[in-house]
């Protein structure tokens, strides 16, 4: 049976990934580097689509940690931003952490009726493809958050990494457009995201803590990430079972 992939973006996307796709979302700046940050360090990060789902979380969990933003704004009520800088200095990892943002949260949560949920950015994007390989999906979504209308950079990287891997073992592009991109981006290093309007927000906000934070951490982590049954981000053990109940995944939407 053929091998393919695809390179999507934004949240619905992943609404037309049908049955049988092995999905990666992939928020580089910043919510999968969150994300992925949080549940290394031991956090129970809960990712929501909206604001409204972040405050009922909030009612549920007992002293829960609210951090994220729309629109680049920290919400009132909030603890803090979506900054995994600020996060790897925190040390209070038993409260749970509920995480919004303007795209990225949104993508994870429509990818939770897929058969298949990876969470990737700079920091696992290696062993996320390897996870995928070894695992054999025969369909495989690589899905940029996006922001403002327009597939940055960094996310165009972090799905090509991947994508350059999983041609490497026998993975073609379902399309010309995911070509492309792991033509342009395939062998792209992490500076060459530098342009996108997402570093220069950053900067521009006086954030560049987060900036040299995902700069610094290529390929750090050995463990790829996944979404488990109570809506938490969770490392991959022994595999991703499918066939989730979408209503236990998101059973606080």
């Amino acid at each position: 049976m053929k091998r393919t992939f695809r390179i999507d973006c934004f949240p619905e996307s992943a609404l037309r990934c049908g049955q049988g796709f092995a999905v990666v979302a992939i928020d580089v700046i910043r919510a999968t580097t969150m994300a992925v940050t949080a549940a290394s360090l031991g956090w129970k990060c809960y990712p929501v689509d909206s604001l409204e789902t972040a405050l009922r979380a909030a009612r549920q969990f007992r002293n829960p940690l609210l951090a994220g933003e729309i629109n680049g704004q920290r919400p009132t009520g909030f603890h803090m931003n979506n900054s995994p800088a600020e996060l790897a200095e925190m040390r209070d990892s038993s409260r749970p952490l509920i995480l919004l943002s303007s795209s990225g949260t949104k993508l994870i949560v429509n990818a939770l009726t897929c058969d298949v949920l990876y969470l990737a950015c700079f920091r696992n994007a290696a062993c996320t493809a390897d996870s995928l390989i070894q695992e054999g999906y025969s369909k495989i979504a690589l899905l940029g958050a996006g922001s403002r209308g327009e597939f940055r950079e960094e996310d165009q990287i972090g799905c090509a990494w991947i994508a350059a891997l999983l041609e490497r073992a026998g993975y073609v592009p379902e399309n010309a457009a995911s070509a492309g991109i792991v033509n342009r981006w395939g062998n792209a290093t992490a500076r060459d995201c530098l342009e996108s309007k997402s570093v220069e927000y950053l900067r521009r906000t006086d954030q560049m803590k987060d900036l040299r934070f995902i700069m610094d951490r290529i390929n750090d982590l050995e463990e790829p990430f996944t979404v488990d049954a109570q809506s938490f981000v969770t490392p991959v053990r022994s595999g991703i079972p499918s066939g989730r109940d979408p209503r236990a995944c998101c059973a606080l939407r």
